[in-house]
């Protein structure tokens, strides 16, 4: 119980960085803000699509988790780079 508690704390912590690096990327406008907003909608689709699948191959929810976790991380560093 604790390890799925531990999992989605850090998500949350991780994704409040990401949306808060994404705002300032779109605020600021021009192509870049362009290209991160399609980026976004695109990571998001496919992203609970391919959470969808993995639970309805009964994927154990933790594995979910750690799963969408590495894809806000990876995008933390991204939009920290630039």
């Amino acid at each position: 119980m604790f390890k799925i508690f531990y999992e989605l704390s850090m998500l949350a912590a991780e994704a409040q960085q990401a949306i808060w690096l994404r705002t300032i990327r779109l605020s600021a406008g021009g192509s870049a803000a362009g290209r991160e907003a399609q980026l976004m909608v695109t990571e998001k689709l496919a992203a609970a699509q391919q959470a969808f699948s993995s639970l309805a191959a009964g994927a154990p929810p933790i594995g979910i988790v750690r799963a969408y976790r590495s894809k806000v991380r990876l995008n933390v560093r991204r939009l920290s780079r630039r």
